[in-house]
């Protein structure tokens, strides 16, 4: 099995990338065969500007951008997608939601050309979410904040496509009581991803 992990963080060092490498020696720990490949968006300079280009692509009225094809490429050899980034603003950062935005087309991702109803086209793809946030769960749930990050990520892009979302796990600086902390979940979270 392979899994596909995006981070999207600015910083190398940050404990979201520890985290994304947390869950990738996890899913090798769980089963030496399983393999997993870390696209770190700011490192390979991924442009989330949805562009004339890509509304084209939308629009079924031309090409699907390069970049887009390479990204299409590689979810499309895993077996499951892990999203690993910070909370921003009770959502995701604008890197990995442009890369969403771009990457899950019309036509590949879902299609909605005959007009009556969407067709989910990645029924076959679980999704994985872990976010990364230094509040405390009393505020994440204050004002329905959780519940909002549910239903626009989990919900509003994933069950769009038929993308089953198998955990979504908001990993808490205060819960996690330290980064080795946050980490020790991270890998258990990895060990877990095909079971």
């Amino acid at each position: 099995m392979h899994a596909l992990i995006v981070v999207s963080h600015p910083l190398q060092h940050s404990l979201t990338h520890g985290s994304a490498a947390a869950i990738a020696q996890g899913i090798t720990a769980a089963n030496p065969a399983h393999s997993v490949e870390i696209a770190d968006l700011t490192q390979e300079g991924f442009n989330p500007t949805f562009s004339a280009a890509d509304m084209a692509a939308f629009q079924q009225t031309g090409a699907v951008p390069p970049d887009v094809l390479a990204e299409q490429a590689r979810i499309d050899r895993a077996d499951a997608l892990v999203l690993v980034f910070p909370v921003y603003w009770w959502s995701m950062p604008g890197l990995l939601k442009g890369w969403i935005d771009r990457v899950f087309t019309n036509g590949w991702a879902y299609d909605d050309t005959s007009g009556e109803r969407v067709v989910k086209k990645l029924t076959h793809l679980p999704v994985h979410l872990v976010a990364l946030g230094a509040v405390n769960q009393q505020t994440f749930v204050k004002r329905g904040y959780a519940d909002a990050f549910n239903t626009q990520i989990g919900h509003g892009i994933f069950d769009y496509c038929g993308a089953p979302l198998r955990s979504c796990e908001v990993l808490l600086m205060p819960e996690m009581g330290s980064p080795e902390g946050c980490l020790e979940k991270a890998h258990a979270i990895g060990h877990a991803i095909f079971r």
